[in-house]
């Protein structure tokens, strides 16, 4: 059913006399993409929230994730005590949450306490700016997120117990699509997928990952903001779902030196409204496939090419990131384009009305928001400026080292962010100030942790 597990306000009302849905889960995303939130009395929820939103302290959108207090944000600080926002339900996103006992959940937009007015740091509105722009240009796009992730033997807490030191993987061996490996994980992957399908977020399959334990899941594409809706609603199941089962997950980018990273591969693509695609045509193929790219996507394909490393950031948040851009491991350390070749940074996949461009760079980490947005707003650079991006890449990736690589380290990514004027011009100085400050203090709170790596190497022998 196409509105599987999707609820409008009347069908909340029902379930909730009824007695089938008792709390309703009210939810915005912080800036790393967790969901936070309270869990709200159905008949509260309908008297109280439904028209005027909860109120959340405003120092969600400006905390790190120990929710700690960060000082530097011109948003909120000490010295303005932390005020409330309103979150506001956005009733498109209102459906059942399978996964948990008589429970709904919506997501809302974060809008200043005393005014109708979006927070322009949030990430939900973030992204709105981006679709804004689009809709003005008579485009549409659509976008799909395939996150992976590792499955352990191990449930948080015991995860935590051992430092995570020494974890049990749920399985000994690569699964890259390994239907007998599969197999033996599908009490915990076969129960996320039918629990997420029924709560409204169209699961297409899973698989086995290139690593033991690893998996992934796909979810159907949709539009921008829905399909990054999808996304964390599908991540925070996900792990509850494997809680419930003495077992955990991790969409840690690079979670062991001498694992495979998770990566998030965000494929888009633009419509125009009614449909048709603006990125396949009757233009030239390409060769080698049925592909005819339009003007559109070359052009859009060109502006991702050139504000890639200005966007890094965003598609790498933390520290941790950057250890997935190991060569050979199919994480991506090249910037170009390519048909359906894993090794570099933009891989065009698809002909006709599917024709699109897989970002490969992402991690499994990334805030699917932003990473939308900044792929968006680089696109529409792209088809404003009419920008060309060159001829196809052909070969190994890894190996061509005049092309341009994707950044080392968070900090060489924030000062790209940072001095970028298009990114200014994208997204605003309050945003780019916000979420620089926001990657600098995680880059500093890093630097000052003394690591197992450095007592292992220093702690005799230096």
């Amino acid at each position: 059913m196409k509105n599987r597990g999707r609820l409008d306000l009347e069908a909340l009302r029902r379930r909730i006399d009824d007695g089938s849905i008792e709390t309703v889960l009210t939810v915005f995303p912080d800036l790393y993409g967790c969901l936070m939130g309270k869990r709200i009395v159905g008949r509260f929820f309908l008297d109280e929230v439904a028209g005027g939103g909860m109120h959340a302290c405003d120092y969600l959108l400006a905390s790190d994730m120990e929710r700690e207090p960060t000082p530097g944000y011109a948003f909120t600080s000490w010295e303005t005590g932390y005020g409330d926002l309103r979150a506001i339900p956005d009733w498109s996103t209102l459906r059942e949450a399978a996964w948990l006992d008589r429970t709904a959940i919506i997501l809302c937009d974060a809008l200043e306490e005393e005014q109708d007015v979006p927070i322009a740091v949030a990430p939900r509105s973030i992204l709105k700016n981006q679709l804004e722009k689009a809709t003005a240009k008579g485009i549409v796009p659509h976008f799909a997120s395939e996150l992976e992730f590792f499955l352990f033997k191990e449930t948080y807490a015991s995860a935590r117990q051992k430092n995570y030191h020494d974890l049990e993987l749920s399985q000994a061996y690569n699964e890259d699509y390994h239907v007998l490996s599969g197999g033996f994980a599908e009490p915990i992957i076969g129960e996320i997928r039918r629990l997420v399908d029924a709560s409204g977020v169209p699961v297409e399959f899973s698989k086995g990952e290139a690593s033991a334990g690893q998996h992934e899941i796909n979810l159907q594409y949709a539009g921008a903001v829905e399909m990054a809706d999808r996304h964390v609603i599908y991540k925070l199941a996900a792990k509850e779902i494997a809680a419930r089962q003495d077992a955990s997950l991790s969409f840690m980018a690079k979670w062991h030196t001498d694992h495979a990273g998770n990566s998030l591969h965000v494929h888009m693509s633009f419509t125009d409204p009614d449909g048709n695609s603006l990125f396949s045509g009757d233009g030239e193929k390409i060769e080698g496939s049925e592909a005819r790219p339009t003007d559109t996507f070359r052009h859009a394909v060109g502006g991702l090419l050139e504000h890639a490393r200005a966007l890094s950031m965003l598609f790498a948040p933390n520290v941790n990131s950057y250890k997935r851009y190991v060569e050979d491991t199919f994480a991506p350390t090249r910037i170009a384009w390519s048909y359906d070749n894993r090794t570099v940074g933009f891989r065009v996949v698809g002909h006709g009305p599917s024709l699109r461009v897989e970002c490969r760079i992402p991690g499994g980490d990334a805030n699917p928001y932003l990473v939308y947005a900044g792929m968006l707003a680089a696109a529409l650079d792209g088809v404003e400026r009419g920008l060309d991006p060159g001829p196809l890449f052909e070969g190994n990736g890894y190996e061509a080292k005049e092309l341009p690589r994707v950044p080392y380290t968070l900090a060489e990514a924030v000062d790209a962010f940072e001095s970028s004027a298009f990114i200014r011009e994208a997204f605003g100085s309050e945003v780019v100030e916000h979420l620089a400050h926001f990657a600098r203090t995680e880059l500093a709170e890093y630097q000052r942790v003394v690591t197992d790596f450095e007592r292992a190497r220093f702690f005799e022998r230096i």
